[in-house]
């Protein structure tokens, strides 16, 4: 499922317009977003909850000419399936 259908979905759950819906999703992904940048967690109970955690910097080996590259840290985002989601699609 890409953006637009998952925003075509939402319409037709929840009874409201797409643009209502692209609003909406616009809004959650543009929270989250900021929510993560700043250092934060985003839990929904049931759902899963997405962190960010700092990944420290590495060696690693140009596939092509075997030769060694520094890999620099970053901070990468996390996403936990919580229990009820896991369920559900386990099932």
């Amino acid at each position: 499922m890409n953006k637009s259908e998952l925003i075509d979905a939402m319409a037709a759950n929840a009874g409201i317009s797409k643009a209502s819906a692209k609003m909406a999703l616009e809004s959650f992904l543009g929270s989250v977003t900021s929510t993560l940048k700043g250092g934060g967690r985003v839990s929904l109970v049931g759902f899963g909850s997405w962190s960010v955690s700092a990944r420290a910097a590495r060696d690693g080996r140009n596939p092509q000419t075997g030769a060694t590259i520094k890999i620099p840290a970053k901070k990468v985002v996390k996403f936990k399936a919580g229990a009820e989601l896991s369920s559900t699609v386990n099932n």
